[in-house]
């Protein structure tokens, strides 16, 4: 008789432990991982993509229990390669989702599409991928970030208020493929366009410091009653100004910029640059990142007919 007592006490011991087992075993089945995005930015020797890193990282840590990130920058604006490189390694790496700052609107597409068809979801921020190539591809992106030519209207506009109909200018172009430099050439041509002034050249400094500079220089050079500079953004501005000061002209020829980066304050307060746009670099990312957590969640992201989250833009003058 003991031994059918003992059988049925370990039977009623194991059916304890298994039943005792099951709701943690539920509970890790219901727990997934927390999604890695991927943040991939362009040169982070510009001012205004570490600011964008700093603002993903610190929103990233408020959020810890959400998600993972990784961010990448290249080494300088024009670096395609090696960005379509770094989204290879994301892909392989097998992230959940893709934030992107394209190096160059075109030449991005085809690996964006590699990325999509690996089932990672991906978001454009800064630099909109170019709508006719999605098209090509039969992709959609949403992009997340602000109207470039408004901001540059709005830059261009305070400007021509301190010329005069007539004048000549110069505008600084960022990288000539991206669509970013292409709007805001438009809207600095908008606004000069309006005020009647001259739009002598247009040419790329790559929104590097030093290319912004050596075109400054060449600018002043060849048109001596320039008076005005408008650059893309804030570090060919800082290349501008170093022009204008080699060439004596400080005080007679404006600089304005875009991007509203650290190293530029100092010089709207002395007057060495009249005016930049604020596209609030610490945010740009964060929104970005925001709408693909939403994406891998399935909830809706509301975008308007061109498929783009608008963000804000503002003119900064002297503080």
């Amino acid at each position: 008789m003991k031994h059918p007592f003992a059988g049925r006490l370990l039977a009623v011991a194991m059916l304890a432990s298994l039943s005792a087992a099951l709701p943690l075993s539920a509970a890790a089945a219901q727990t997934p991982e927390k999604p890695k995005v991927a943040l991939v930015m362009k040169s982070l020797a510009n001012e205004f993509f570490l600011t964008m890193e700093d603002g993903a990282k610190a929103y990233q840590q408020e959020h810890s229990a959400d998600f993972d990130l990784v961010s990448n920058g290249i080494k300088d604006e024009s670096d395609t390669s090696n960005q379509i490189r770094i989204v290879e390694q994301m892909i392989v790496s097998k992230v959940d989702a893709l934030v992107i700052a394209p190096a160059d609107s075109k030449a991005l597409v085809p690996v964006v599409k590699k990325a999509m068809d690996a089932g990672i979801k991906v978001v454009n921020i800064d630099n909109q991928l170019d709508p006719d190539v999605l098209k090509s591809k039969n992709i959609s992106v949403p992009f997340v970030g602000p109207d470039n030519r408004k901001g540059a209207r709005l830059v261009g506009d305070y400007l021509a208020g301190k010329l005069s109909a007539g004048d000549e200018v110069g505008i600084i172009e960022g990288v000539s493929t991206t669509t970013n430099a292409q709007q805001r050439t438009a809207g600095f041509k908008d606004a000069m366009e309006a005020a009647q002034m001259k739009v002598v050249s247009v040419q790329s400094g790559n929104w590097e410091i030093d290319k912004g500079n050596a075109v400054a220089a060449a600018m002043l050079n060849e048109y001596p009653d320039l008076k005005a500079l408008l650059a893309g953004n804030d570090s060919m501005a800082l290349g501008a100004v170093s022009a204008v000061r080699a060439a004596g002209k400080v005080g007679k020829v404006q600089v304005v910029g875009y991007d509203n980066i650290n190293a530029i304050k100092p010089m709207l307060k002395d007057g060495r640059v009249l005016a930049t746009a604020d596209q609030f670099a610490a945010r740009q990312a964060v929104f970005g990142i925001e709408a693909a957590l939403k994406m891998l969640k399935n909830q809706p992201v509301e975008v308007d007919a061109n498929n783009v989250i608008q963000t804000p833009v503002e003119l900064i003058t002297k503080p």
